[in-house]
């Protein structure tokens, strides 16, 4: 019996500490919900955001882009193709809803673009004196730490953790505690693509159309597993997943092909 637990103790040292390291990248699938972590630091210089001149469908880049993960990001208008979101890639800007006349000559929305403008956004962020990766999600305005930049950065909204943000960044409006305006389905159950962080890795949930939800419904289960900061980006018929050759998720509704976007976020 002492022999074969020393063999066993020997067995467990030996064990390759590789074994217990986590995938960069893991997906999980539970009641409708892919579940996606992007773990340790490598995998922080591998992620990307796109912006195509054109609306593409997440399949169409994510096959030309050749991206192991491609997810939808941003807001745009389907009608004049242009971006309502902040897309900023290799430390340029190269979306500003700033130049969308859908926005600003509209007379209801032009009240609110201090709000539309300062939505929330994922950032990969650069400091100096470490030149390490880190991730952050906080409203466009918000700066960042002295001798850090934005590597990159992808705008969506609200804010769901760690607490919502529907009258501050204009998805609903309200009117003697009635709400009278809302935008993108946020109190409706419609699908969704979610980013968080958690003990400094990202956590991506895609609500395909089994498993839809409202933002309520998004932040308790946020809630449930854990997540320290969390926001969404486009959802409903953009919500939209490719993995390799493996997972595909679009919407169930128009002909199937899934919707045409604007803004992508790329994990190589």
């Amino acid at each position: 019996m002492k022999k074969l637990l020393i063999i066993f103790i020997l067995m467990l040292i030996g064990t390759p500490s590789f074994a217990f390291k986590q995938k960069p990248i893991d997906i999980s699938y539970d009641d409708g919900i892919y579940h996606i972590v992007l773990s340790g630091e490598k995998i922080k210089k591998k992620i990307e955001f796109y912006a195509s001149t054109s609306l593409r469908t997440n399949e169409e880049i994510h096959k030309t882009s050749g991206a192991q993960l491609t997810i939808n990001a941003g807001y745009f208008d389907p009608n004049n193709e242009k971006t309502i979101s902040y897309i900023v890639s290799d430390n340029v800007t190269i979306e500003d809803p700033h130049f969308n006349e859908a926005l600003t000559t509209n007379p209801v929305l032009r009240k609110h673009l201090d709000k539309i403008y300062n939505r929330t956004e994922f950032r990969i962020i650069r400091c100096d004196d470490t030149n390490e990766l880190k991730y952050e999600i906080a409203p466009h305005n918000a700066p960042v730490a002295f001798g850090c930049n934005i590597k990159a950065s992808a705008q969506g909204g609200p804010l769901i953790l760690p607490e919502l943000r529907l009258e501050e960044e204009f998805f609903i409006v309200k009117k003697d505690d009635e709400i009278i305006r809302e935008s993108c389905s946020v109190l409706h159950q419609v699908a969704r693509t979610i980013i968080g962080i958690k003990d400094g890795n990202a956590h991506i949930l895609i609500f395909t159309d089994k498993h839809p939800a409202t933002l309520f419904e998004v932040q308790e289960y946020c809630k449930k597993i854990g997540l320290e900061r969390a926001m969404a980006f486009d959802g409903g018929s953009s919500t939209s997943l490719n993995y390799k050759n493996k997972i595909k998720v679009i919407s169930t509704k128009g002909d199937g092909a899934g919707r045409s976007l604007k803004s992508f976020m790329l994990v190589y």
